[in-house]
């Protein structure tokens, strides 16, 4: 079963991390001004930026306010929890705002996550599932697979 478009996109960008100091990543640079963002660095957080970028390549819309995580909320169509496939896009609460990737597996009391801006890098993490505001899919796209179950990882806190 091949994972969907966006998701490949996403992929692609594994490993990609923010430049320390006064400098900023060139690749996220590119996306800011692809989105037509109004700011140009890679310490404002960009996970919904990142998720923006990857839904533009497929060629799929995104939020008004894609830079928002929790504007992710809404889009789409709902995918509930016990249906979720490879690269439903959850949303999720922390500290200070919301969080935004794309859902690669699951373990009991975990979402394994394909991000931007998780721990300053595209990777995937775990999140709690208590965490979890929202699980979307693209609208008009056919949802391919199903709950994927995992084991391992880190456990992210806070994805600022």
């Amino acid at each position: 079963m091949a994972d969907p478009r966006w998701l490949r996109t996403a992929y692609a960008y594994e490993g990609l991390r923010e430049t320390p100091g006064p400098r900023h990543n060139a690749t996220i640079l590119g996306w800011l001004t692809k989105l037509r963002a109004w700011w140009r660095d890679d310490e404002t957080p960009w996970c919904g930026v990142f998720v923006a970028h990857c839904m533009q390549e497929a060629g799929l819309p995104y939020p008004r306010l894609y830079m928002r995580a929790k504007a992710w909320s809404d889009y789409g169509a709902l995918l509930r929890p016990d249906r979720l496939a490879p690269g439903a896009i959850l949303v999720f609460n922390r500290a200070g705002g919301g969080h935004v990737g794309f859902y690669v597996g699951e373990d009991a009391g975990h979402y394994y996550v394909l991000g931007g801006n998780q721990s300053n890098a595209v990777n995937v993490m775990k999140l709690g599932k208590s965490r979890l505001v929202a699980s979307r899919w693209p609208r008009g796209e056919p949802v391919v697979g199903k709950p994927v179950h995992m084991k391992g990882g880190m456990v992210s806190t806070n994805e600022a």
